[in-house]
């Protein structure tokens, strides 16, 4: 025990020692090792932290585009007509707070305003603001929210449902923020992105991460081109900007992976450029048509067809009558260029002729028999297949500023919660007509015109031709059905 004491206590008399000795030694050596400056950080990021100040540059970089983007607030009213007792009045009320007014007398009956949130951000000085389609359309209320708090009643531009693209205004007087809009297909995986918007009403959340991929397509339709971020995008961030490393907008926030954490996607900013024109000017976006089915090249295609690789896109139908047709497409041929752009892959094609000018004639170099050969073609107008139909539904329809069509299979199995429905679905409501004063919108199905049922968009049609100065429509919404009248202008 006493050996252990006598080794303790040598110890701490060296380390006194060696302290006092370090406070009065004079060596040169010592102050020069005092004096040594910190080395470098190992990291870039960290490097260039310093560089900024107390705050990295994703900070800075937040604060100054916050201003140019908003917090999309949206709304719709809905006309319940859901009996005491039903199932289905309990479900609104849980979900929906027991938010709106019953009419005076009737239990479950009466107007239910529905919320929803989304973002957008600022690309003018006049408050035009680009958004998601779904975050605005059938809504009947839009107001905007800026990072300062500040409010602004907005109004819808246009929309573009094939890309989910929407433009819209801010109506306030007041100093409008603009972010810059750079060039999506510059960026690369692993570039750093931040994106801003309002998951779960969060305002003017801020989350950083890199692109993960480019060219994602989801099967939402044949202009899929979307860029997919790790930076965590959630439910309300719908609209929001993606942002490049220099706060210039590359994306727009749109979907997400709903089974995994950090899998989010967002439009180019580069395919929103093509179409914000049409939507200023017009309200919607005219497409050129080719009448051609397309395919992408497999292997074993490749193979097959004696092709030396596996770039271009495959015919696979061509439609009578169509402008491929009168060309002189056929089956079997791979379209290779178009115009000067080189087609790589089907979605190339399809997104150079929906750009391009109704009318226009432009040169399609395709690979037919092991040999090339360039075609002309005058593209024509692409059409909604739902507006064909509501077309052929016939002029009783048209009277009152609605166009119809049958339902799909998948609706009218949806929309068994009804029994015995047929129906017709509305596809267009003209501005300012009767349909539109009536509170009819796209997606409402009428069930009944004057307490008779009906069975298709033809039969709608053509009763409504016969109606006198009013009609008693039931109609499907949201599931849950109200009556309205629908007068004749």
């Amino acid at each position: 025990m006493q050996s252990i004491l006598r080794v303790v206590a040598a110890l701490v008399l060296g380390l006194a020692v060696g302290a006092l000795w370090w406070r009065i030694d004079p060596s040169p050596a010592r102050d020069r090792a005092a004096t040594a400056p910190v080395p470098a950080p190992a990291y870039p990021a960290i490097a260039a932290a310093e560089e900024f100040g107390e705050h990295s540059p994703f900070a800075l970089l937040a604060q100054q585009a916050s201003p140019g983007v908003v917090n999309v607030h949206t709304s719709r009213t809905l006309q319940r007509s859901v009996l005491p007792g039903n199932p289905l009045q309990d479900l609104f009320r849980e979900f929906f707070g027991g938010r709106g007014r019953s009419a005076p007398g009737i239990p479950g009956r009466g107007e239910l305003e529905v919320p929803s949130l989304g973002s957008g951000f600022v690309i003018s000085e006049d408050g035009e603001i680009v958004t998601n389609n779904h975050v605005v359309e059938n809504m009947d209320k839009i107001r905007v929210i800026f990072a300062d708090g500040s409010e602004s009643p907005a109004e819808i531009v246009g929309r573009d449902p094939k890309t989910d693209l929407a433009l819209i205004r801010a109506t306030a007087e007041r100093d409008y923020h603009a972010l810059p809009l750079g060039d999506s297909d510059a960026i690369l995986p692993g570039d750093w992105v931040v994106a801003i918007g309002n998951p779960f009403g969060l305002d003017h959340t801020v989350t950083v991460g890199i692109v993960s991929a480019k060219g994602r397509e989801l099967g939402l339709g044949p202009y899929d081109d979307f860029i997919q971020t790790d930076a965590a995008i959630n439910p309300g961030n719908s609209g929001g900007p993606l942002l490049d490393a220099r706060g210039r907008v590359i994306g727009i926030n749109t979907a997400i992976n709903a089974q995994a954490n950090t899998i989010g996607f967002a439009v180019p900013m580069n395919l929103a450029k093509e179409i914000l024109p049409q939507l200023r000017s017009h309200g919607s976006v005219t497409r050129g048509w080719l009448g051609v089915g397309l395919q992408p090249i497999s292997p074993e295609l490749a193979d097959a067809l004696a092709l030396g690789s596996r770039d271009g896109a495959l015919v696979a139908e061509v439609v009578p009558g169509s402008p491929a047709a009168e060309a002189g497409l056929e089956r079997g041929d791979v379209i290779v260029r178009y115009g000067s752009r080189s087609v790589a892959q089907p979605r190339d094609l399809s997104r150079a002729v929906a750009t391009t000018a109704i009318g226009e004639k432009v040169e399609v170099e395709v690979v037919r028999d092991g040999g090339r050969e360039t075609l002309v073609v005058r593209v024509g107008q692409q059409q909604d297949p739902a507006q064909q139909q509501a077309r052929a539904s016939g002029a009783g329809a048209q009277v009152f500023g609605l166009e119809l069509r049958d339902l799909s299979a998948r609706e009218s199995s949806e929309f068994r919660l009804v029994p015995d429905v047929g129906g017709a679905a509305i596809a267009g409501v003209a501005p300012g007509s009767a349909a539109e004063r009536a509170g009819l919108r796209v997606g409402d199905v009428i069930l009944e015109i004057d307490r008779e049922p009906v069975s298709s968009a033809a039969d709608a049609s053509r009763r409504l031709g016969q109606v006198g100065d009013r009609a008693l429509l039931l109609v499907f919404r949201e599931r849950v059905t109200y009556f309205t009248v629908l007068r004749r202008p």
